[in-house]
């Protein structure tokens, strides 16, 4: 694994060029053509795109519940006990997260408030492809049934020999009204507009490939979306104290999800980095998905000497990673430094995939820089909120003056006239 020795300024140049976010125009002209499609031919249009990209020929997308009630049954108990334990996790874990509304009734007359309401309906995207994602329905679809959401709908790619298993049981006890055999930018669509079987949707949330990424974002507006999602990342910073066969394994942790995934370490350490990239070296030669974390970490992933610890986190911020570990020495006096991070693993204990899979924290979280301004996926994302107003005569009467005041400095001689029109005298 590379290692680099340059300037802080140096690496923060680096790291920023490294996470620019570029629309690849054949992507967004692909993916806009297939949502125009799936709008004006529905059913026929998933159908095609589902036959052409998914070599499936789907006849009806709506999986049966028969279906997912015998893959349930059938499921083998170890697998149904760990998404039971995670259920029990993420549902404590996010139960902290509802908010309450308010009502605000200090000034004498007047009544004000804020009221949350839970969206309607909501649409969950699960990948298929190269590996199965039950962790996701977890995350996704609890959050949205503790908000309170009235139904909650899965789209996920068909397979020739049928959606896995745990994918199924998930959605079964996570509480899933409907799994649709769909996937891509035309999934995305289809939940977006609507088709002849797919209800339309509120929100879309859920990770994707580039084409899913690139369809929620032109959908964005006609619906919500959660987040543009790209590539997993994980961030480390650790010094001597860090066991490096550790630090491999959780960097090989991230790299095996995509071509694309940033595994990066950042330490004070030169001893520390030159003994995980040996450790990250021979561990690949072991792993079965070997070809995909090797692209990931030759093309993406680095690890960066630093003189001290405060440069580790000033570096580590401007990198904004998805799950940051910290594998330093009583790693919670740190915690304060962290600005910038999607999910934080204090300790070597806490190593990422125990955020993956059952610990409670949502693991759908902002990638490529975003956690400078995004959060995790929580129950918030599935609520909205409505402010009301209520005022008296006389309330209305006291304020007058300012409202007309300003309404006239905008030049908006009719909404000054709407508040005089409630009383017999004008306000000059």
């Amino acid at each position: 694994m590379k290692i680099v020795e340059e300037s802080l300024p140096e690496l923060e140049k680096m790291v920023q060029m490294k996470t620019r976010q570029l629309n690849d125009p054949k992507v967004v002209a692909t993916v806009s053509e297939i949502i125009n499609n799936v709008i004006d031919n529905g059913d026929d249009a998933l159908k095609d795109y589902e036959k052409k990209f998914d070599k499936v020929d789907i006849k009806d997308f709506k999986l049966s519940q028969k279906v997912i009630d015998d893959a349930y049954e059938n499921l083998d108990p170890d697998v149904k006990d760990a998404l039971f334990l995670a259920k029990k996790n993420i549902t404590s874990f996010h139960k902290k997260e509802i908010e309450k509304g308010f009502v605000d009734s200090e000034q004498p007359g007047v009544l004000r408030g804020q009221k949350l309401l839970p969206l309607q309906r909501v649409g969950l995207y699960v990948p298929g492809g190269t590996a199965a994602y039950p962790s996701t329905i977890m995350m996704s679809a609890l959050p949205a049934k503790i908000a309170g959401v009235e139904q909650v709908v899965i789209v996920t790619p068909p397979q020739q020999d049928g959606i896995n298993p745990a994918v199924l049981a998930a959605a079964k006890i996570a509480g899933v009204d409907a799994i649709y055999q769909v996937g891509g930018a035309q999934a995305i669509a289809a939940l977006a507009y609507g088709t002849e079987s797919i209800p339309r949707v509120d929100k879309i949330v859920g990770p994707g490939n580039i084409f899913v990424a690139t369809a929620k974002k032109q959908v964005f507006g006609q619906v919500a979306i959660d987040m543009v999602a790209g590539p997993s990342e994980i961030g480390i910073i650790a010094d001597d104290s860090a066991n490096p066969k550790q630090i491999a394994a959780d960097l090989l942790s991230q790299a095996e999800h995509d071509k694309l995934a940033r595994p990066i370490l950042v330490t004070d350490s030169k001893k520390l980095a030159e003994a995980v990239s040996e450790n990250v070296d021979s561990q690949l030669k072991v792993l079965p998905r070997e070809e995909i974390a090797s692209a990931s970490v030759n093309n993406k992933g680095f690890i960066a000497v630093v003189k001290e610890i405060d440069d580790m986190f000033t570096l580590m911020n401007t990198v904004a990673p998805e799950h940051l570990e910290i594998q330093l020495e009583d790693p919670t006096q740190y915690l304060n430094q962290i600005r910038n991070a999607g999910s934080v693993f204090l300790g070597k204990y806490a190593s990422e995939p125990l955020g993956d899979y059952v610990a409670g924290p949502n693991h759908i979280l902002p990638t490529g820089g975003t956690a400078r301004f995004s959060s995790p996926l929580g129950v918030y994302d599935f609520v909205k909120r409505t402010s009301f107003i209520q005022y008296t005569k006389p309330a209305l009467e006291k304020e007058a003056k300012a409202i007309t005041t300003l309404a006239r400095v905008e030049g908006l001689e009719g909404h000054a006239r709407a508040i005089e029109s409630r009383f017999d005298k004008y306000y000059d």
